[in-house]
């Protein structure tokens, strides 16, 4: 479906939905996979699912890259590796809750770098959405401190998965306005595996011998939150700021928590309801800014 027909809020949509499936596929693999293994197949799986595509109808675009849109790719990648990483440790040692909406915090650092880089201006709806989101997610987050060591631990770690995932959009935001969806996400993809891969290595994270629903856990994660989730994510910046692509994203938690208590038998705590009801708002708040930037984007 070409990139004029099909709204640019629907891919937001779709892609926070299945993200939101993330944490629970991820949670339920931790039962006898370690984080990075994890992180590393989920990448790989991707990459090898989306290869024979990328190759037959994306080839010659792959080849008419620039040394500079490699080089950008390959950060974008490396971004996304220390993201995962970071993350998917983070909720080993946290609760499902806190490290969702702490990686979710990625709005705030792309909002600021997104003025310094791209001189992208939000609009005033823009900016008291962005403060009552981020409010809602320092609300959930706060509601799981001081639990232990572990958790402080954890709650760093997700952060750090969010300040990644900002680079990693950003850089997307610039290369998605030439390149195709799957011209972008291919080598991306590919070189976060690559990397999580021989981190994994280095480690001794073991990543072979498991059983055949941990795989299944693993398939789903690279087919759900991975290609279908952070590809839509990625679509949507042709046609958006990344300010407001990651704003949105902040609907991810709600999602997850829902899941965590359906699922892992999780139920969200006070601040989580409050948090995720600001959350909510934050993004209904920064809905009515005249973001769209489909007259910008390259045809």
């Amino acid at each position: 479906m070409s990139d004029n027909r099909f709204p640019p809020l629907a891919g937001l949509v779709i892609g926070i939905l299945a993200a939101s499936t993330a944490s629970t596929f991820i949670r339920l693999a931790q039962g006898e996979m370690l984080s990075l293994a994890i992180a590393a197949w989920r990448l790989t799986l991707a990459s090898l699912i989306l290869a024979p595509f990328a190759l037959a109808l994306r080839w010659q675009e792959l080849r008419s890259l620039t040394r500079q849109e490699w080089l950008l790719a390959l950060a974008s990648g490396a971004l996304l590796a220390l993201h995962f990483a970071s993350w998917i440790t983070s909720l080993a040692l946290t609760s499902v809750a806190a490290s969702v909406v702490l990686v979710s915090t990625n709005p705030l650092f792309v909002g600021v770098a997104s003025y310094f880089l791209f001189k992208e201006r939000p609009g005033r709806a823009m900016v008291v959405g962005l403060i009552v989101a981020v409010a809602g997610s320092a609300v959930i987050g706060l509601g799981d401190l001081g639990q232990g060591q572990d958790s402080l631990v954890g709650d760093l770690l997700a952060l750090l998965g969010g300040m990644a995932g900002a680079g990693y959009f950003l850089i997307g935001r610039r290369l998605r306005a030439r390149l195709s969806l799957l011209g972008y996400v291919f080598p991306v993809y590919s070189t976060a595996a690559v990397l999580l891969m021989a981190l994994a290595l280095i480690t001794g994270a073991p990543l072979t011998g498991h059983s055949t629903v941990t795989w299944l856990w693993l398939l789903l994660l690279a087919l759900g939150p991975q290609i279908v989730g952070h590809s839509s994510l990625n679509w949507a910046l042709r046609h958006l700021t990344a300010t407001y692509v990651t704003l949105a994203a902040l609907g991810e938690p709600i999602g997850s928590a829902l899941l965590a208590l359906l699922v892992l038998g999780e139920p969200p705590t006070l601040a989580a309801l409050v948090g995720g009801g600001l959350i909510l708002a934050g993004i209904a708040i920064a809905s009515q800014s005249n973001i769209s930037t489909d007259h910008r984007a390259e045809k």
